[in-house]
């Protein structure tokens, strides 16, 4: 026998919806969300305002003539050209990637991995990790001066009986090593992050499964850390592609003639051309157009190292997530 309810017979009653508002206004909070949102407008504002500078000052001298040639006078815009700058900061920016990355990467792997949080080594090599990203950047000139150049540059010259001076000097091997050294604190504290994002129980699966810890790191951790890892690499790019005070004593050199066709020869840069167009012409407005275009050429070189990392990034994200 079924029962009939009253509650069958009553109309459906309308659902009461409830909005819930502060009883007073936070002014605090208005105030200091609009500070935020304002200083974040400055921010854009300002760095708008630079590219237009740059981008409007420059765009006029800018053509494949004056980024394709080899200079014969810096100062005269129908004779200067920029293209040994280019390629040598692209060399400089190459060769530095080459060996900032693999040290940052097995140092974030030996801190996040295998050594303990608590012991005193690892505490002073986090220490001078922290310490080193805050040396000012002339520093780390004087040190490659010292030790690249004047130690092992000289004590290499020595063993290999060179009979005239080869490693022992200014070169692009050793402008590029003192941006290594400056540059390997970003690489580190990136790759470390990404490293501890990676979920504990993909390690222990791993490791039950019989796998290594060796294993386990290179065929489970590190793959899932390539976009951060190359996160690291392009916030190294970024710094290094346009710092001049590291390599004015280690490398890059006023004018040469030709390219740098070797690691041990010095080489042209756009930074230090930029600042020797600013501080060593005779004729000011002469010469500023060539500033300029020098610095857009610089953005754009750096722009686009950096847009070839965030492909091969996106890239390996895209594999990731097609494995998973």
């Amino acid at each position: 026998m079924n029962t009939v309810t009253s509650a069958q017979y009553l109309p459906e009653q309308p659902r009461e919806t409830r909005h819930f508002r502060a009883e007073k206004f936070d002014f605090a909070s208005f105030f200091f969300t609009g500070l935020t949102g304002l200083a974040t407008l400055l921010i854009l504002g300002i760095l708008a305002t630079i590219l237009i500078n740059i981008v409007v000052n420059g765009w006029g001298s800018f053509s494949w003539r004056f980024v394709s040639t080899i200079p014969t006078d810096l100062f005269n815009m129908k004779t200067t050209g920029i293209l040994p700058m280019i390629v040598g900061t692209t060399f400089r920016v190459l060769v530095m990637t080459v060996f900032v990355i693999p040290v940052g990467v097995i140092t974030a792997i030996y801190l996040t991995e295998y050594a303990p949080n608590a012991s005193i080594i690892t505490r002073i090599i986090r220490a001078a990790v922290n310490n080193l990203a805050g040396v000012p950047s002339i520093v780390f000139g004087l040190f490659g001066l010292g030790f690249f150049i004047n130690f092992i540059g000289k004590n290499l010259d020595a063993l290999l009986h060179n009979p005239a001076t080869v490693w022992g000097q200014p070169a692009l091997l050793w402008a590029s090593l003192t941006l290594a050294v400056m540059t390997v604190p970003v690489v580190i504290v990136a790759t470390e992050e990404s490293l501890k994002a990676i979920p504990p129980g993909l390690r222990e699966a791993s490791l039950a499964l019989g796998a290594t810890k060796l294993e386990t790191i290179l065929k489970i951790v590190l793959p899932q850390a390539l976009p951060g890892i190359m996160t690291g690499g392009i916030l190294a790019v970024s710094r290094a592609a346009g710092e001049v005070a590291p390599i004015l004593l280690t490398g890059v050199c006023t004018y040469m003639v030709g390219l740098p066709g070797k690691l041990s020869d010095p080489f042209m840069d756009l930074g230090n051309h930029v600042y020797i167009l600013s501080t060593q012409s005779n004729n000011i407005d002469e010469t500023r157009p060539i500033l300029y275009a020098t610095v857009l050429t610089l953005l754009l070189l750096t722009f686009a190292l950096n847009i070839v990392a965030i492909i091969i990034r996106a890239k390996m994200r895209k594999k990731l997530r097609a494995l998973n």
